[in-house]
């Protein structure tokens, strides 16, 4: 017997037949019988009866029983309870269709755009993409290992900042899935949203990264959260904005409820990505300025640059919202914003005085406090709000140079280049 081959399916009206391969002729329903009955023995009704028994395949039965459950399913499809979410036979997607909250439009359809913006962080964002094994740990190790290469109050600040920022990421990721992402009713702010998810998943798995480099106790670092006070703290003020959000039976489309939601986009983006995460970033950049744990630095500098860009936008968001939605921004609400945001600056005050007691890396906890202060003005001031310290300046000028991305330096130049990109894999 031959084996077919897929040229044995071309149109053979075109080609002449083989004689010495011309099969004797059978009634369609024997061909997949191997006991081949000539028509003239047996009647076809009686074949088709008996073909299924002759069949030696046990799970054709099976098989044509799930197919007709399966076609049967499909005549009795209602489409309608469908109709109200994809809103099928409604005209295309129009710009002015588009809104940032409670939206009737396609969310399926990306395009036509709104907001380009959105958009174009989505771009820049996929264009910064790294992962953290293509960073050398090694200098790292060795001084992590050294009795003389850290002092002890630089070992606690590279475990407090690991320790926070092991778990506030994966609280920024959590929300982002659990609560923001079904209230954005815009397809090209899901779509950064989307890419900003991924990118928290990568800085959880950098931190990681140094703590197993490291060889430091994963369950001490991972479960410093729920500790040490200072981290504790800070955890658990922004767990609180997410509460109501998760709820699957939550639904935007009230003031009440709309204003539930801004709190959570200003919480996270504001504070716990626009605030918390400074202290920690500043004392771990100033090291590898310093020489000093260069491989955690250089991750911090790109969580830095990722995180600069999820700051912006959702401060363009959290903008936009108030713009299409200004019943929502009243006087009472902008108060409560001021207080949110002075809440999370004095939290960061308080995790910096903890984490620096004494001077360290060329600061301390006084300058902390008021870079810290000089953060809570320009967040305060990007939302429209009055500036609440007069007077403030930047102590650390130098951090404004590692969030500007045109003053970074090359990031290929320090990568490690021993790996297979996805075009390049062996399956």
């Amino acid at each position: 017997m031959s084996i077919l081959s897929w040229d044995d399916f071309e149109d053979d009206s075109q080609k002449p037949a083989a004689p010495e391969h011309q099969p004797t002729p059978v009634e369609p329903q024997k061909a997949a019988n191997p006991q081949v009955v000539p028509a003239a023995e047996q009647p076809q009704t009686h074949v088709a009866a008996a073909q299924p028994a002759a069949t030696p395949r046990s799970g054709s039965a099976n098989s044509t029983d799930s197919l007709a459950r399966a076609s049967a399913s499909l005549e009795q499809l209602d489409v309608a309870p469908g109709l109200e979410e994809l809103e099928m036979g409604a005209g295309r997607v129009q710009v002015d269709d588009k809104r940032m909250i409670n939206c009737r439009a396609d969310l399926n359809q990306l395009v036509p755009f709104k907001y380009e913006w959105a958009w174009q962080k989505y771009l820049d964002g996929c264009a910064n993409h790294w992962m953290p094994q293509e960073i050398n740990m090694n200098h790292d190790i060795a001084l992590w290992k050294s009795e003389n290469g850290l002092t002890e109050d630089e070992r606690t600040i590279v475990m407090r900042s690991l320790g926070f920022f092991s778990t506030a990421d994966s609280l920024v990721a959590n929300n982002l899935v659990l609560a923001i992402y079904r209230h954005i009713t815009n397809p090209e702010c899901r779509q950064y949203i989307l890419r900003q998810s991924f990118e928290e998943a990568i800085h959880t798995h950098a931190y990681q990264y140094c703590i197993e480099s490291l060889g430091m106790n994963e369950g001490e670092v991972f479960n410093m959260y729920r500790e040490v006070p200072s981290v504790a703290r800070k955890a658990a003020w922004g767990l609180k904005y997410t509460q109501s959000l998760s709820d699957p039976t939550f639904k935007t489309g009230t003031p009440e409820n709309d204003q539930i939601l801004l709190r959570n986009l200003i919480a996270f983006y504001c504070v716990l990505e626009g605030i918390f995460f400074y202290c920690g970033f500043t004392q771990i950049l100033s090291m590898g300025r310093r020489n000093k744990m260069n491989g955690v630095a250089e991750q911090f500098q790109y969580i830095l640059r990722d995180e600069s860009m999820h700051l912006n936008f959702g401060i363009d968001m959290i903008n936009q919202i108030k713009i299409e939605n200004p019943h929502l921004w009243t006087a009472e609400f902008q108060q409560e914003v001021i207080q949110m945001i002075l809440e999370g600056t004095m939290l960061e005050i308080e995790y910096a005085r903890d984490t620096m007691p004494r001077g360290v890396l060329g600061m301390n906890a006084g300058m902390m406090e008021e870079y810290l202060k000089f953060i809570c003005n320009r967040r305060l001031s990007q939302l429209g709000l009055p500036e609440q310290f007069s007077g403030v300046t930047n102590p650390f000028a130098w951090m404004s140079e590692m969030m500007d991305l045109r003053k970074e330096k090359n990031f290929f130049e320090t990568r490690v280049t021993d790996y297979q990109t996805g075009g390049a894999l062996s399956w």
